[in-house]
C-alpha cells in the first residue's frame, strides 16, 4: 500500500461479487450436435447451426440441463422448474451469430450459497445470486499472425454455467477461499475439469470499497481476462488500493470494466461499463421454455457423490481426524476417493491418512503422477498398516523398505515382501534385552547425563538399537524397556 492507502485502508470496507463461468464437460454444443471437446484444429467443431446461418434452428442440450441442476443443488439453490431462454445482443467478432443464447429473467438455478472454511476452522457463507445456462463465444487470437487478428469458432456455442455470488466477500482471502470451492464442486461432480489456465473456467470480480459501516455500495468496477486464483486475489488487493487512494484525493470511481496485468500486477481500463440495457436482452423465439419436473430434480439429487463439506463433516467426526488432515484430502475428489476405499478396508484412520498424505502423495509428486495413475491399490496400503499394528513390521522400516517394495512389485503382498526382505519383527525379549544392555554399556556418560534429567538421549540409544537389531524389533515395546533399564541405574 502507499502511504495514503495505508493510513487510510481501516476507514474502508472491501466489497467483492465473483462471477464465475464453467465450461461443462458434455460431449456435444449447448444448442447444437457439433463436438464441444477441447482443442481441435481452428474452425473444426462448428457446423450452419453453431454458426447460426439462416434457416437453422437451436435446440437444448439434456445434458447442460442436468450439470446446471447438479452444481445448483450442491450450491444450495432453489433450482427454478420454469426456464426460459433470451437473446444477450452485442457485436464481437468471434460471436457468430452476433448474440448469445443465455437466460435472463428465469435462470435455472436461484439463491442458496457456498461455505468456506478459514485455516482458524471458522466458517462463512458466501450467498449465490444465480446460477444460469449460456453458451460460450469463440476465441480470438492476437499472437498467431503479424497484422490480423484470427478467430477459432470451436468453443462458439460450448456450453456453460455462470455462477453469480452475492456482494459477500470481504477480503481477497475469502474470494481465493470461495473460488477454490466452486472449482472443487465442479470436479467433485465431474462436469468441468475447473482448469483456469485453458479456460474451462473463468472468474470476473465486480469490486468496489465503501466506508465501514456504510450501508449503500460503492461503484464498482468489473476485472475481466483472470486465468487464475492468485490472480483474481492479486486483482482485488490491487483494486482495493487504487480505489481507497482515488476516494482519499477527492476522486470518483469510474464505473469501468478492467484489464488486469498479471505481470505488473495492475488494472487498466478496459471499456466503460455497460449497463443491462445495452444488450437488449428479449427471449429466445427458436427455443420454447424449458418446463422441468419436481422428480426429475429429485432424481439427479439422490445421484450426487458425497461432497466435500460433507466428507469433511464425516471425516472429523465419525472417523475422528484431524482438521487439516480432512482438508488435505478432501481438497481433491480422486484422493478422497481413494482414502475412502483405503479407510473401508482399516480402521486405523489416522494411520490411513499419515500414509496417504506422507509416503503416497511424496511418491506421486516426485514422479509428477495423480492418485488415479497411483499403481498401488488401497487394499495394500491397509495391508501394510496392518502389519505394523499386529507388530509385525516396525514403522521406520515399513516406509523406508517396505513402502518401495510394494512399489516396484505391486502384484506382491506386503506380507510376502516384509518376509522375502527379511523386515518382520522376530528379536525376542532376550534378544532385546541384549541390544539395550549393549546401547547402554556403549554409551556410559550417557546414562548419567540420562539420569540427570536430560531425556533427550533416549533417541540415542534407540538408534543404537535399532541399528543392532537391523530394526527387527518393536520400538514403542523397546522404548519402554530402556526406559525401565535406564530408570533402574
Amino acid at each position: 500500500m502507499s502511504a495514503t492507502t495505508d493510513s487510510a485502508g481501516d476507514k474502508y470496507e472491501l466489497v467483492v461479487g465473483l462471477e464465475v463461468h464453467a465450461q461443462l464437460s458434455t460431449q456435444s454444443k449447448s444448442f447444437s450436435p457439433d463436438s464441444a471437446a477441447f482443442g481441435g484444429k481452428p474452425n473444426e467443431h462448428i457446423s450452419v447451426v453453431s454458426l447460426g446461418h439462416p434457416g437453422t434452428l437451436p435446440y437444448i442440450n439434456k445434458k447442460m440441463v442436468e450439470y446446471a441442476v447438479k452444481m445448483g443443488l450442491a450450491c444450495n439453490c432453489t433450482i427454478n422448474l420454469h426456464n426460459t431462454f433470451a437473446r444477450k445482443n452485442y457485436f464481437y467478432a468471434d460471436l457468430p451469430k452476433g448474440y448469445q443464447i443465455t437466460q435472463d429473467h428465469a435462470p435455472i438455478c436461484l439463491g442458496g450459497h457456498v461455505t468456506v472454511r478459514f485455516a482458524e476452522g471458522n466458517t462463512k457463507n458466501i450467498a449465490i445470486h444465480h446460477i444460469h445456462m449460456e453458451e460460450d463465444a469463440g476465441k480470438s487470437m492476437h499472437d498467431q499472425h503479424h497484422a490480423d487478428t484470427l478467430i477459432d469458432l470451436n468453443r462458439a456455442g460450448v456450453p456453460l454455467i455462470e455462477i453469480v455470488s452475492e456482494p459477500d466477500i470481504r477480503s481477497a482471502e475469502e474470494a481465493g477461499l470461495y473460488l477454490t470451492e466452486i472449482r472443487k464442486l465442479l470436479r467433485y461432480l465431474d462436469i468441468c475439469d475447473g482448469n483456469m489456465e485453458e479456460g474451462s473456467m473463468r472468474c470476473d470480480a465486480n469490486i468496489s470499497v465503501r466506508l465501514r459501516g456504510e450501508k449503500a455500495y460503492g461503484n464498482r468496477c468489473e476485472v475481466k481476462n483472470m486465468n487464475s486464483i492468485r490472480n483474481v486475489q492479486r486483482a482485488i488487493e490491487h483494486e482495493f488500493e487504487r480505489q481507497v487512494e482515488v476516494l482519499e484525493n477527492g476522486g470518483t470511481i469510474e464505473q469501468n470494466t478492467l484489464n488486469f496485468n498479471a505481470e505488473t500486477g495492475e488494472t487498466s481500463v478496459l471499456r466503460s461499463k455497460e449497463m443491462a440495457n445495452d444488450y437488449r436482452y428479449f427471449p429466445e423465439p427458436d427455443l420454447q421454455p424449458l418446463f422441468l419436473g419436481k422428480q426429475y430434480v429429485e432424481d439427479i439429487r439422490k445421484s450426487l457423490p458425497e461432497l466435500p463439506n460433507e466428507l469433511y463433516a464425516k471425516y472429523t467426526t465419525k472417523l475422528g481426524l484431524p482438521a487439516y488432515d480432512a482438508a488435505v484430502i478432501t481438497a481433491d475428489k480422486e484422493t478422497a476417493v481413494y482414502f475412502n476405499e483405503l479407510v473401508a478396508n482399516t480402521s486405523n484412520y489416522k494411520a490411513a491418512a499419515n500414509w496417504l498424505m506422507g509416503q503416497v502423495k511424496s511418491y506421486l509428486n516426485e514422479n509428477n503422477l495423480p492418485i488415479a495413475a497411483f499403481s498401488i491399490k488401497p487394499a495394500k496400503i491397509a495391508a501394510l498398516i496392518s502389519l505394523i499394528d499386529e507388530g509385525k513390521v516396525n514403522n521406520s522400516l515399513a516406509s523406508q523398505k517396505l513402502f518401495p517394495a510394494i512399489l516396484a512389485h505391486p502384484e506382491k503382498s506386503p506380507a510376502d515382501l516384509a518376509k522375502e526382505l527379511n523386515l518382520l519383527i522376530s528379536a525376542g525379549t532376550d534378544d532385546v534385552h541384549q541390544f539395550i544392555n549393549d546401547a547402554i554399556a556403549k554409551f556410559p556418560d550417557k546414562v548419567k547425563e540420562y539420569q540427570k534429567g536430560k531425556k533427550g538421549v533416549l533417541g540415542l540409544f534407540m538408534g543404537e538399537i535399532m541399528k543392532s537389531s537391523k530394526g527387527r524389533i518393536d520400538p514403542q515395546k523397546t522404548n519402554q524397556l530402556l526406559i525401565k533399564e535406564l530408570e533402574s541405574k
